[in-house]
């Protein structure tokens, strides 16, 4: 039986989207109490201009990441937990999977948490009742899985909907803030705690792992160009609206809760759509793409079945209290997940005439050379990380931008062994492709895979 989302396979032509319903997605998940809370973050920890200069120079840089990736997502048709298998090989491509839906779930949980917190302030704004916060977070939670549960076409639909009341609704908020207290807070003196670099790192680090994990959605878009523009607008518009929002309401009101700030403008009700909206569309796509790298394990793995599962799993470590290390844990994403995308990156550039990155592919157990590029990539992002900013060792600095520096490292570092892959690899073919191979058998390929045309050794890889 086929699965509805292509989770072991690519996204057939008849069922691509229009780029605005996908970039409508990318805006919503990029609006999300995480972005609220990074925003106050920058605004009491540096000056104003700075920081909003800071969220705009991240977000566009993510927005440059978020063209290429989906590119790739477009181009292949693969979820990014596919293409790892790709890249790294059956046992390589299941232990970077693992480590994707891993950072998802913590994601989910840290995301549930958020809405727990503030769902708690909301109802005691309203009612005057002190309810636990366990309960709000496992209530939200359970909503955000219910509707990945059903896969894209269900959070495309709720994106759709949601995006144009979360931006009047945050617009509404801006207007009555400065209508009520004036502009004047904008410039009060602050004790400058974050460096540039940090808070640009901060921002796309907020991110990144929707950068990394953008062909997720991506491949249901019609064409890679139209995958790119989606990619711009959802990552640049999507990441930079909910902080730049965060940083404008804190200064005027001098407040660090973006729920206590509605309350105080008398915009309770409002308050309450937009922490449900933004919450929902956010953390259903997380748990959708844990879901999809779990299953990417195996053909024999059902992603529903793993949506619950991990939904379950995530929604208790959300109630343990994940949401208290927010900012530990989009740094150490950075570090550890960005510098895959610059391998997959690499990978997709040197070998997209092959059929490497066909569904059901002959790939080999454990791609070295991607090993290598991605470990270089996670050693120069510790490397360069200021440990004033978060993990790292704060040896060197090259754009300031650590998650950046460590994407990039992992680039290039692929690039450069690529000439030593070919010469290593047994059968290796200088154009990357040999269409008269055999196809090798696998025993995991799921039935609803689209079969390749040709299943030649790609690049010179041995099947195991």
């Amino acid at each position: 039986m086929e699965s509805t989302d292509y989770e072991h396979g690519a996204v057939p032509a008849d069922q691509r989207k229009s780029w605005i319903s996908i970039a409508a997605v990318w805006i919503a998940i990029g609006i999300d109490l995480s972005g609220a809370f990074l925003g106050v973050a920058l605004a009491t920890g540096m000056p104003f201009w700075p920081a909003i200069t800071a969220t705009v120079t991240g977000s566009l840089l993510l927005g440059l990441l978020a063209m290429a990736c989906a590119y790739v997502g477009a181009a292949t048709g693969l979820s990014t937990a596919m293409l790892s298998r790709a890249v790294f090989g059956k046992i390589g491509g299941a232990v970077l999977a693992i480590a994707l839906a891993v950072s998802l779930l913590g994601w989910f949980a840290v995301q549930a948490g958020f809405f727990g917190s503030n769902a708690q302030i909301a109802f005691s704004e309203l009612t005057g009742l002190e309810v636990p916060v366990q309960l709000f977070t496992a209530i939200g939670g359970v909503l955000m899985v219910l509707t990945a549960l059903w896969g894209y076409r269900s959070i495309s639909r709720l994106s759709t909907l949601a995006v144009p009341l979360l931006l009047l609704l945050l617009v509404v908020g801006v207007v009555v803030a400065f209508a009520t207290f004036g502009a004047g807070g904008l410039d009060s003196p602050v004790e400058t705690t974050i460096t540039f670099g940090g808070a640009v790192s901060l921002v796309m680090g907020i991110f990144i792992l929707g950068v990394v994990s953008a062909p997720d959605m991506a491949r249901w878009a019609k064409s890679p160009r139209q995958a790119m523009a989606a990619g711009f607008v959802g990552f640049f518009f999507g990441n930079s609206i909910i902080i730049v929002v965060a940083i404008l309401l804190a200064r005027v009101m001098d407040q660090s809760e973006l729920m206590t700030i509605y309350f105080t403008l008398g915009l309770g009700l409002v308050a309450v759509v937009v922490l449900i909206l933004a919450q929902w569309t956010t953390n259903t796509t997380n748990i959708y793409s844990a879901a999809l790298s779990f299953s990417s394990i195996s053909g024999r793995l059902n992603r529903r079945t793993l949506t619950i599962v991990g939904g379950a799993v995530g929604i208790v470590i959300a109630v343990a209290g994940a949401a208290d290390f927010f900012v530990p844990f989009i740094l150490a994403i950075g570090v550890i997940i960005a510098p895959y995308g610059g391998v997959y990156l690499a990978a997709y550039l040197t070998g997209r005439r092959g059929s490497r990155f066909t569904p059901g592919a002959a790939v080999p157990t454990v791609d070295v050379w991607a090993v290598v590029a991605w470990a270089a990539g996670i050693f120069v992002a510790l490397a360069t990380t200021n440990p004033a900013d978060g993990l790292g060792f704060g040896w060197a600095s090259i754009t300031t931008i650590s998650a950046l520096d460590g994407l990039l490292a992992g680039f290039v570092v692929y690039l450069a062994l690529a000439p030593l892959r070919q010469r290593e690899l047994p059968g290796a073919a200088p154009t990357g492709e040999d269409a008269s191979a055999p196809a090798a058998a696998e025993d995991d390929e799921p039935s609803g895979a689209e079969k390749p045309r040709a299943t030649a050794r790609a690049n010179g890889e041995v099947t195991a």
